[in-house]
């Protein structure tokens, strides 16, 4: 089953009884199913990339939507009744998440969403806030992780997953019959036939799940451009050896790629500072 949307609950203890649990206040946190359950092959999460090895290997690709804040689990909250104690399972088994059936807006009007679920049956990104990781109340993170030396920042293992992804799509390219020069900005492969065509390439490169990546403004506005022909090659699930070994993933090849506005969300804006 490929469920619309995931639901992280915190702020109170799941080990009690139903009618106690009803009672509670938590925070939710809203993220919507970009990618149905698969068997990770790579330490994605903040444990797994301090440990080196694959805790939970079945995973869905997450997208952070929005954040309902001080909400209510019983029937006055946005939550039926079987998709709380869902929430309530999930917490006595490990954060094995369940199954509920319900409507998704009264979730998306708190979370502050201006989407008609009934009507549209999706979320642009450019509508949802969203959140990061560090933000989530309530779960620890390694102290690795914390002290922003791990994996996550690691620079070399970043470099080793970028050469990867760029590698595979050379070699793609190149067996199609293409000639391909490695350019670096704004955009990362040049590739030229012998009819003249150029065809230009950006590619990502992850250890989770293809969800989202994140573009420059300068990505954008190149790939926009109706001068260009652009292609977009992910690749997700990439393994990383303690010694920067990148290996395995899965491909993504998205030809004539443009991206839509519904599915950019910004992350930094630049602010003029007033002049006195």
């Amino acid at each position: 089953m490929k469920p619309d949307f995931a639901l992280l609950v915190t702020g109170t203890n799941p080990r009690q009884q139903l009618g106690d649990w009803l009672q509670k206040s938590v925070d939710m946190y809203l993220f919507a199913v970009q990618v149905p359950v698969y068997e990770g092959q790579a330490p994605h999460w903040p444990d797994e990339l301090a440990s080196g090895s694959i805790i939970y290997p079945f995973r869905m690709g997450l997208e952070p939507l929005g954040v309902i804040e001080n909400v209510s689990l019983g029937e006055d909250g946005p939550l039926t009744l079987s998709a709380s104690d869902a929430a309530r399972h999930s917490g006595l088994e490990r954060g094995v998440g369940w199954l509920a059936d319900m409507d998704p807006q009264p979730l998306l009007d708190l979370a502050k969403i201006p989407v008609d679920w009934a009507k549209t049956g999706s979320v642009p990104l450019n509508r949802a806030p969203g959140f990061t990781a560090e933000a989530v109340k309530g779960v620890k993170v390694p102290k690795r992780q914390q002290r922003g030396a791990g994996w996550m920042s690691d620079p070399k293992k970043r470099k080793a997953v970028e050469m990867h992804a760029e590698d595979w799509a050379v070699r793609l390219y190149e067996e199609a019959g293409w000639t391909v020069e490695r350019v670096g900005k704004p955009y990362d492969l040049r590739c030229t036939n012998k009819a003249g065509e150029e065809r230009r390439v950006e590619v990502k490169g992850t250890t989770g799940a293809p969800t989202s990546v994140e573009l420059t403004i300068n990505e954008i506005e190149h790939a926009r451009a109706a001068e260009n022909t652009v292609d977009l090659f992910v690749v997700s699930d990439i393994k990383v050896t303690p010694q920067y070994v990148a290996s395995g993933g899965v491909p993504l090849h998205l030809k004539d790629w443009e991206p839509a506005e519904e599915d950019l969300r910004p992350r930094k804006f630049e602010y003029r500072l007033p002049q006195s």
